[in-house]
């Protein structure tokens, strides 16, 4: 999803993502408690370390998703690209075989 970073983008998203049967765990952003029903809402540090985590490392290894770099693009097209870029090769299968592709061209 790609726009600013407010209660209308959200929204946005919030109907491509949402499941009823989900409960959604999120840090104190105001806007995530205006969209996100009560009853499927948690807030607290606790339960989003793995996902920050997460984040982290996409952050780490994909220099367009970190912030004030020289590298961001604003291309829809190239940033989802990239991302499923990063996916296809974060399964160590798909990076070992490109790389002994590699070797043995």
């Amino acid at each position: 999803m790609v726009g600013k970073r407010n209660v209308t983008t959200f929204r946005k998203l919030w109907k491509i993502i949402s499941r009823d049967n989900c409960t959604y765990y999120t840090d104190d952003w105001s806007v995530y408690s205006e969209v996100i029903p009560r009853h499927q809402h948690v807030v607290g540090k606790q339960h989003t370390l793995s996902i920050e985590s997460n984040n982290s490392n996409t952050r780490h290894r994909i220099a367009r998703m970190t912030r004030k770099t020289k590298v961001v693009s604003k291309s829809e097209e190239v940033v989802d690209l990239t991302i499923k870029l990063w996916l296809h090769f974060e399964d160590n299968n798909n990076f070992l075989d490109s790389v002994v592709m590699r070797f043995v061209v």
